[in-house]
């Protein structure tokens, strides 16, 4: 069995908060990069060119790339073999968020009632997915999901006559009526089958993945360009004014489902997609 101390993971959490707000991976600045080499209008190529320029100077100077620096979202591996000496896992990561958003001078996004609507103040509670897995380490992945195109979200359980076609069209339909509110060019999470909280958590956790990766299963890959190039061809452009890139990448998961279901749930992220990883 091997210990990590909670302060380990508090020190972890607090840098990964920090980094993503500040740096786009390279995965990100890359599609966009190909995007403004690929967009046919001028409107487009320098709406492009002026998100580029915005990462570079966030990187550079030590700005957050938003306002919106988001809720604190986080999918964690954690090993069978490991044990946490401190404070319990939750409260570490917690306690990792509360530093990072208020070194890293983020805004606190977080309110302590729905209804209620009183900040927190500290960016907390994170939302957390822990997952057990075999061996002695702790993979943390952190995403900071803003408003703005978490609220494009949807979720539907179609008939399962409906099939793949019943899945474009709820897929096209979503990110049509988005529009310019997520700020494209997005990145379309996707998640296809389990049940209705399943398949809104594949959709997220689909946005881990490098910009552009494919599903393994063939059929599911010739899915994901399959719903790109309908997305790209609405027109909505950068920023919603027009264009031929609206979206990045569209990027599926799917999981078993029961006969009478066919669970789909879209989650759609930002050009400002701020995410980052550890391993422990």
């Amino acid at each position: 069995m091997r210990l990590i101390e909670s302060q380990t993971i508090v020190q972890a959490v607090k840098s990964l908060c920090i980094e993503a707000n500040y740096n786009l991976k390279e995965d990100v600045t890359s599609s966009l990069r190909m995007a403004r080499e690929r967009e046919k209008s001028e409107t487009g190529r320098e709406i492009l060119g002026q998100l580029l320029e915005n990462a570079e100077i966030a990187r550079k100077d030590g700005y957050p790339l938003c306002q919106d620096t988001g809720v604190a979202v986080f999918f964690i591996e954690m090993g069978q073999e490991v044990s946490i000496s401190g404070a319990g896992l939750y409260d570490a990561i917690n306690q990792g968020v509360r530093e990072g958003y208020a070194e890293g001078f983020l805004r606190n996004s977080m309110v302590v009632h729905p209804l209620k609507r009183v900040n927190t103040g500290d960016n907390t509670p994170a939302i957390i997915h822990l997952e057990s897995v075999p061996g002695d380490k702790i993979k943390i992945d952190f995403m900071a999901k803003g408003g703005g195109c978490e609220n494009m979200s949807g979720l539907t359980i179609l008939s399962p006559a409906a099939g793949v076609a019943g899945v474009k069209d709820f897929v096209i339909k979503s990110v049509k009526e988005a529009g310019s509110n997520p700020c494209p060019p997005i990145i379309v999470g996707i998640g296809i089958g389990g049940n209705f909280e399943k398949a809104a958590i594949l959709a997220k956790k689909s946005l881990l993945r490098p910009i552009g990766t494919r599903n393994a299963d063939p059929d599911v890959a010739k899915l994901e360009e399959d719903i790109l190039d309908e997305i790209n061809k609405l027109g909505i452009g950068p920023q919603g004014l027009g264009g031929s890139v609206t979206a990045l990448s569209v990027q599926i998961e799917v999981f078993p489902c029961h006969i009478a279901s066919l669970p789909v749930a879209v989650n759609i992220e930002c050009h400002s997609h701020r995410h980052a990883e550890v391993v422990l």
